[in-house]
């Protein structure tokens, strides 16, 4: 059974108005509807953290999230990060340089988890122990970690 509902929400900049089933999680919303496909779908239980995006700045797992929910919110998903031109952030150079992505299927989520520490930083240097804890609710299969605790203690630190 649909059960629309209306919502607005900005989400990378842009507004957006649209009517959704009230049981639509945002991810689907955002990949589907929006074909924003960078927000990847893994376990669907807000384990693995491939779906991290920000919502009002704070990652939230848009597996678990209904897009209703998102109404009235800010949402950025890994489309926003990189310029218009293609020039990377800052995270994501340094991701790339010290080789702390392989697969890219966790990748997007990492990024908008280090994207959240670093504003939550705000130029304070910030340990490796809270690097770990912070990338603790990311999954991946392929780097080990190293290569994205290098990354992240380089930019911030």
């Amino acid at each position: 059974m649909f059960d629309p509902r209306p919502i607005k929400l900005s989400v990378n900049g842009k507004f957006v108005e649209a009517t959704v089933d009230s049981r639509m999680h945002l991810a689907d919303f955002l990949r589907k509807d929006l074909t924003l496909t960078g927000t990847h779908i893994g376990c669907e239980h807000g384990v693995c953290g491939a779906c991290t995006v920000l919502v009002n700045g704070a990652t939230a797992r848009a597996c678990l999230m209904l897009a209703v929910q998102a109404d009235g919110c800010s949402v950025e998903t890994i489309e926003s990060v990189a310029a218009s031109d293609g020039t990377l952030h800052p995270v994501q150079a340094a991701l790339s340089r010290h080789h702390g992505l392989q697969c890219g299927y966790c990748t997007p989520g990492v990024v908008m988890t280090l994207l959240e520490l670093q504003r939550e930083s705000a130029g304070r240097v910030v340990s490796e122990d809270e690097i770990r804890a912070a990338l603790s609710g990311n999954l991946c299969r392929c780097t080990g970690y190293q290569g994205m605790v290098d990354a992240a203690l380089e930019i911030l630190r």
